[in-house]
């Protein structure tokens, strides 16, 4: 274990519970740091969220990180959708209506490439399909953006780790650029980041959600973030997490959701985050600086 790993394993010891309180204590954020900022679902407070058009919009705002959300179909086929229901955001009760609860699982990859993904947002969106993994790295890579992917429901999609990582591999995206610098494979399953390292150690990886500082030398083996909602950090936790060093030896990164107002963006930041992920990247880029 690393020094910084000891420290932070006494302080854990001392004062978890106190850590997860909330806490209004924010330090300055005037220490020159600059947050990622990453479009949620890309830009999804202007778009239909991941979707093609949701990654286009992030792309005209200048943001460099955009999210999603990989589930898998009934035919084994890998698309870009965050409900594992394809009710909320499309028309499949209009296109399928004996199939309810409509789960993805339960449709071919053709079927929800027939269903209006984008009606639901606005009317100008009308038509925006469900895109598959193969069609939003290949758009993210044409507007040279960065993928942060989620790999929603592991549970419901048995090998769903190693089928990512291939599509990822026949796309380009894990040569040692993208590893470098572009990409980050994150889920709130604990199991299915170890399987990502464990596949692919190259990858940089990130669990959703807050554990608790004495979990941390444990999933610090094997990930480099830990991605919490903004709502459930203090500056103690975020000092506690970046006391450990990850996966590939750097520092614990901590990249919060969903932050989408200026006032909880630069309150976040001073909280030490290293990221925020945002349905409006716009508006947090702007409050904070961020890149």
């Amino acid at each position: 274990m690393h020094a910084r790993a000891v420290a932070a394993t006494t302080t854990a010891l001392l004062g978890t519970a106190a850590l997860l309180l909330p806490s209004s204590d924010v330090r300055a954020a005037d220490d020159g740091e600059r947050p990622t900022v990453i479009a949620h679902r890309g830009a999804s407070a202007y778009a239909p969220e991941n979707t093609l058009a949701a990654v286009d919009t992030a792309a005209r705002l200048g943001i460099h990180w955009v999210e999603n959300d990989v589930q898998r179909t009934k035919d084994g086929k890998l698309v870009v959708i965050h409900d594992d229901s394809l009710q909320r955001t499309t028309d499949v009760e209009q296109v399928f209506p004996s199939r309810a609860p409509w789960k993805v699982k339960d449709f071919t990859a053709a079927e929800i490439a027939r269903l209006d993904a984008g009606s639901w947002f606005g009317p100008s969106y009308a038509g925006t399909r469900v895109p598959t993994l193969e069609q939003y790295v290949h758009r993210v890579d044409r507007n040279h953006q960065n993928l942060l992917l989620e790999i929603k429901n592991p549970t419901l999609y048995p090998g769903i780790e190693q089928q990512t990582l291939k599509v990822l591999s026949n796309e380009g995206w894990l040569d040692s650029g993208h590893l470098a610098s572009r990409l980050i494979v994150q889920s709130f399953s604990a199991d299915s980041v170890r399987t990502v390292h464990q596949l692919k150690p190259g990858v940089k990886t990130g669990l959703l959600g807050t554990p608790s500082a004495a979990e941390l030398p444990a999933l610090a083996q094997f990930t480099d973030q830990i991605n919490p909602s903004h709502t459930t950090i203090t500056t103690g936790y975020v000092a506690t997490v970046h006391a450990f060093d990850g996966a590939h030896g750097k520092p614990l990164e901590v990249f919060a959701w969903t932050v989408n107002s200026a006032e909880t963006a630069r309150q976040v930041v001073g909280y030490g985050a290293d990221g925020l992920i945002s349905n409006k990247p716009d508006v947090v880029r702007d409050a904070t600086g961020g890149s």
